[in-house]
């Protein structure tokens, strides 16, 4: 019962840190885009910014999409 317990709770603490590495990419972006007046990352000169958010919302993502569902029950 205890092993459950803490399974839920690390599934749930992953998906919280994905939810939160998907905002920072986002928040991210349109603190950058609000700096330098511009939202096209991939341009030569701003390909720095890609590099960061890219990783962070695709992490996030994959992170939510991971751990948002409840295994199924072992029998």
């Amino acid at each position: 019962m205890a092993d459950e317990e803490v399974a839920e709770f690390q599934r749930r603490l992953l998906m919280w840190i994905s939810a939160a590495l998907l905002i920072a990419g986002i928040a991210l972006y349109w603190a950058w885009g609000i700096m330098y007046e511009t939202w096209y990352p991939f341009t030569r000169e701003n390909i720095g910014i890609y590099t960061v958010f890219v990783p962070l919302i695709g992490f996030g993502i994959l992170g939510l999409l991971l751990y948002s569902r409840r295994p199924s029950p072992s029998q």
